[in-house]
């Protein structure tokens, strides 16, 4: 797996909000500019591309004598990534009908531009620098050989994001479209969406629900509720953490039926996850049947919390054997027990964005070169 921090090529990047854009430039994996944030003027095209251009002009000022290899970042989709051509997008309504946001930068600034899912990124970046090498070092540290080269990571916010990592490697998909977890089906509401249950909107929803108050409160005032740190309806704060989660735990049953690797959960909801993690494995060690009533486990592995003690260690325990090869004095060694870790983002989820981007363009440069 590529060691980000101890590489010096220079990439500008840029966190795209509907209401702000946030500008800098990372190197060997650290921001060595000053951030900066300029309005993102979202509904008037020709002031908001040229928002972007300025800000890119003030972080490469910045570098002085410094020159950046790249630009790259995340946008938020739909969009033709590949192609670096900018879709119809909720937050940002002047880009409707396709907008050839990366190749305009790329022609403007003489260098590769990259231009990706948020979800994508935020997998991608605990993949080099969170959760993949977390796990690997606790293996090493256990003595372990074993070595894990997957991952999949989602984020519970304003939506329900998704990225995944196949052998140390992005998925984006031949369409651009790879990770898109928010279109599983709902276990809670099967004609929905599972985002219509995964989402700020819906902790709220449900709450309201339960509660049948007309306040409008925040996903952390009803979390602060469910924990009773708060004046509010507990059982409508509880059920409503526990309706996301039920609803998560099976979308990633689906997910881990086919992507086999350890799952990050990050996002601004992820800071519940004392209520979400628990709710999504007690999910995942249940059972789904066949058609004869026979139960079967719903996920193939063990799923574990590794945020704490007890799951960490319990997921490092030793579960390999030997077993003699047949017609052979020689043995093999047989892993009994097949395991996935679940936890929070260990950069969080900002950091993990960027430094996605950052490693998917070194990735970039260094394919470009190799055929150059």
């Amino acid at each position: 797996m590529r060691n980000i921090y101890s590489d010096d090529r220079i990439v500008m990047t840029l966190d795209a909000g509907g209401t702000n854009f946030v500008f800098t430039a990372i190197q060997a994996g650290v921001e060595i500019v000053q951030p900066l944030t300029l309005p993102s003027n979202s509904s008037n095209l020709e002031v908001c591309l040229k928002t972007i251009i300025d800000g890119f002009n003030q972080v490469k000022a910045a570098l002085k004598t410094k020159t950046p290899q790249a630009i790259s970042f995340a946008f938020p989709g739909p969009a033709d990534y590949k192609n670096g051509v900018i879709g119809d997008l909720v937050n940002l309504p002047a880009f409707r009908g396709g907008v050839a946001l990366g190749p305009m930068l790329s022609e403007l600034f003489k260098i590769p531009t990259l231009i990706n899912n948020d979800g994508d990124l935020f997998a991608y970046g605990e993949a080099v620098a969170g959760m993949l090498p977390f796990i690997n070092q606790e293996f090493a540290n256990a003595g372990l050989l074993r070595t894990y080269k997957n991952l999949i990571g989602i984020t519970l916010g304003t939506g329900y994001g998704g990225g995944i990592v196949v052998n140390n490697q992005l998925c984006l998909g031949d369409n651009s479209a790879a990770g898109e977890i928010w279109l599983t089906r709902n276990y809670l509401k099967q004609k929905t969406i599972v985002e219509e249950s995964v989402s700020i909107r819906a902790i709220q929803r449900v709450y309201k629900e339960q509660s049948t108050e007309s306040t409008a409160l925040t996903p952390f005032d009803i979390y602060q509720i469910a924990k009773g740190q708060q004046v509010g309806n507990r059982e409508a704060a509880c059920k409503a953490f526990e309706e996301m989660a039920l609803a998560v735990g099976e979308s990633l049953a689906n997910t881990l039926a086919l992507i086999d690797g350890p799952v990050v959960i990050g996002g601004g909801i992820a800071g519940a996850s004392d209520l979400i993690i628990p709710k999504i494995i007690a999910h995942l060690e249940g059972s789904i049947y066949d058609l004869n009533e026979n139960a079967i486990p719903r996920s193939i592995a063990s799923i574990y919390n590794i945020d704490t003690e007890h799951g960490l260690q319990t997921f490092l325990k030793n579960s390999e054997v030997k077993v003699t090869i047949p017609f052979s004095s020689k043995k093999s060694i047989y892993s009994k027990e097949k395991r996935i870790a679940l936890g929070v983002s260990k950069l969080g989820t900002s950091r993990s964005i960027c430094l996605g981007a950052y490693a998917l363009a070194l990735d970039y440069l260094d394919k470009t070169n190799l055929y150059a």
